[in-house]
């Protein structure tokens, strides 16, 4: 399917986690069935069509935010980009106060492995069907991470933003004490799609939706009840751990993105 590699640079990175990090541990998760996810095709709104006000608003926030590159907003935007699941993990990181490391949680990566198919085929579905064209082509602005491979006419809606918030509510479901950090995290990760300049406004806020409706049915699925309840104890056992606060600077960074949305520039 021509889809199915972009979705799996914006998605299954994410999600191929269990696969290859469980190792001889465990034995090949099932997956969900496709049908487990909600369709996107249904359940999302359609883009802006161009000349209508939602198009012309996308256009001002994609200029609007090429003036970031060299600042530290760009490079977090940057860091973002990574969909290495440790690394995506890992990014959550500040909302916790604790490092999070993805190795020593092999029911998170059995849970993430098993949520892969279905979301990969929803995301890649409704990207298909709507065939959007990302904010850059055509044009000699700045953008945070390499074109190639990202699909020109695959914008809507951000799978990386599907990836990173979909993270997010995991997590906040497995760590409900640190909900609100966790979240906040997660919607600075989307935001950071607008800043690299390959996702529009509005692709965005469609992956958050994306997100939430993917995430709200799969992490409901009783075949998975066992694993997350695990992988909540894993995560415990590791903000019990001493010495494991993140990287003072980087949180100092994150914190300054997310108080300043660059869904509203102006």
């Amino acid at each position: 399917m021509r889809m199915r590699s972009v979705v799996m640079s914006g998605v299954a990175a994410v999600l191929l986690a269990g696969s290859v990090s469980a190792g001889a541990a465990f034995a090949a998760p099932q997956p969900l069935p496709d049908s487990a996810a909600p369709d996107a095709r249904i359940v999302l709104p359609p883009p802006p069509v161009p000349g209508s006000a939602a198009q012309q608003d996308d256009d001002r926030v994609f200029h609007a935010t090429r003036a970031l590159k060299g600042t530290p907003r760009w490079d977090l935007a940057v860091r973002d980009a990574d969909l290495e699941p440790a690394h995506l993990v890992a990014d959550f990181s500040c909302a916790v106060g604790h490092t999070l490391d993805l190795t020593k949680a092999p029911h998170l990566q059995t849970v993430l492995a098993r949520l892969e198919p279905a979301t990969i085929h929803r995301t890649s579905e409704v990207k298909d069907f709507w065939h959007r064209t990302r904010p850059f082509v055509g044009t000699s602005l700045p953008i945070c991470t390499p074109f190639k491979g990202l699909g020109l006419h695959s914008s809507y809606p951000s799978g990386h933003t599907t990836a990173g918030f979909g993270m997010a509510l995991l997590l906040a479901h497995l760590m409900p004490e640190h909900a609100t950090a966790i979240l906040q995290r997660g919607r600075v990760f989307g935001e950071s799609r607008v800043v690299c300049g390959v996702h529009w406004k509005s692709d965005v806020q469609a992956g958050y939706l994306n997100a939430s409706t993917e995430m709200d049915t799969l992490l409901a699925d009783p075949a998975i009840q066992d694993d997350l309840a695990a992988a909540k104890q894993e995560l415990e056992a590791q903000l019990a751990t001493p010495n494991g606060a993140p990287d003072a600077g980087e949180c100092k960074v994150e914190a300054d993105a997310a108080a300043h949305s660059v869904l509203s520039a102006q």
